[in-house]
Formats: structure tokens, sequence, C-alpha cells
């Protein structure tokens, strides 16, 4: 099922969708409707491609609230991630997303070099691992920067600005790569 909710968060419309049957099988938001229609394809495309049976049939459900609660800080990543399906994901992918999740707090940053580091493999297949998240919010990808800058973010820049600022990593958000 899908469920999709509207928020105002920062003064700013944050759409979230949050595919689910028994755990969430996905997530993606964004900060205008086109753009979250547009990433709302990514997903199911990404999701399809890797083979998880996924319905995009509309439904209800208090996913969509607990991702905003993630982005405000009312819940920590952590408290979300037995309620991910890990459906899809590689192995390696897991295991990046665990880690990063358990132990890059709110408010915090790791480069992708830190990161890669700590899981013992290359800043490249941590830069790919994140690109790939289908848990984008819980899964911090964000929080995530190169060593010289704020780094990357699929689909948009914009969005890893706005998730940085509302968690008070600002020094990232001007730096030369926004």
């Amino acid at each position: 099922m899908l469920s999709v909710e509207k928020f105002r968060i920062a003064d700013r419309d944050v759409w979230i969708a949050v595919l689910f049957e028994d755990g969430i099988q996905g997530i993606t938001f964004a900060l205008d409707g086109e753009q979250f229609e547009r990433n709302l394809d990514r997903l199911t495309g990404f999701l399809r491609r890797r083979g998880v049976d996924i319905s995009t049939g509309r439904g209800r459900s208090d996913y969509p609230t607990l991702v905003r609660d993630v982005i405000i800080g009312r819940v920590g990543n952590a408290e979300i991630l037995p309620e991910l399906s890990f459906e899809g994901v590689t192995a390696f992918e897991r295991r990046v997303y665990e880690w990063l999740t358990k132990n890059v707090k709110r408010g915090s940053v790791i480069t992708y070099g830190g990161l890669a580091r700590a899981i013992g493999t290359s800043p490249r297949a941590i830069g790919g691992a994140m690109r790939r998240n289908p848990y984008p919010i819980v899964v911090p990808c964000h929080r995530v920067v190169a060593h010289d800058g704020i780094g990357y973010y699929t689909p948009r820049l914009d969005e890893k600005v706005f998730l940085l600022k509302i968690e008070g990593v600002e020094e990232w958000t001007s730096s030369k790569r926004t």
C-alpha cells in the first residue's frame, strides 16, 4: 500500500510517501508536488527492479507521520529501524544502513570516507549505497557528507540542505558544494 501525507515543517510544505506491506518497503519525500511525483516514480521503479512486490494502491497508515516525527526530532532514527522491511537491499547495503542509522545521530554528520572506514569498504561503495537508499530520512543518508563540502544527494541537493538545517547542521549547508 501507499500512504501519502503533506506536512508543514519549518515553513515548508513537505510531501512524504511510504510504501508498506508487513513493514516499510520504501520512503520518499519532496519539498514540492511535482518533484514528489518524480521521487515517487523513482522509488517505485527502483523497488520493482529489485524484485520487491509493492502496491501503489492508496491506504492510510501512521507511517508518514512517523517519518515526519523523525524529521522534526520527536522520534530517533534507530527507533524506526525495526519497521523497515529491507526487501530488495543487498546484505552490504543493509549493513551500511543499519550502521549509519544507529551511529550517526541527529545534529551530526560523517564523511563518505569516515563511514567507509567504519564499515571496512570504500567511499565510492558508500556513495552508491547512499544513492540507492530506499528509506531516506529514517536511514539518514543526508548526514553523509564529502570531506570538503556537503556532497551530493539523490534526487535533489536542496532536500539534503533542508534536512541538515532542520537538524542544526548549518555549517555544512553553506559549503562550496551547495
